[in-house]
């Protein structure tokens, strides 16, 4: 079973990606990719092709995953979490646990809220 990826979308702190590799997680950012600027489905696009769950602050993800189902379209998962809920530390922390408890595969097509 695939360990999960994560992708933080241009609403997330870049330190969230950056504090998730240190911590030995498979992490990246809209920033380091240069995906900064594209559209959210554009980005959901891109963490599909990347075999990624995308973290976002962002509902719009929760339309397009709802609107994706309906066409019978797949993503790689959508990890929402309000902006703020959480300090960047809890959000890392969240995660971590989150990509040791579920896989790659059980996060296709799964909405998980922080």
């Amino acid at each position: 079973m695939g360990k999960i990826r994560i992708y933080t979308n241009e609403s997330v702190n870049v330190a969230i990606a950056e504090g998730l590799k240190r911590r030995g997680v498979d992490a990246f950012s809209a920033r380091d990719t240069g995906r900064l600027g594209l559209t959210d489905e554009e980005q959901l696009l891109f963490a599909e092709k990347e075999k990624a769950a995308i973290f976002t602050h962002d509902t719009d993800f929760l339309r397009i995953a709802a609107k994706w189902m309906e066409e019978g379209k797949t993503h790689h998962g959508i990890i929402y979490c309000h902006q703020k809920s959480y300090s960047i530390g809890e959000c890392i922390r969240k995660l971590r646990v989150l990509t040791s408890l579920l896989t790659s595969e059980e996060m296709v097509n799964h909405i998980e809220f922080l």
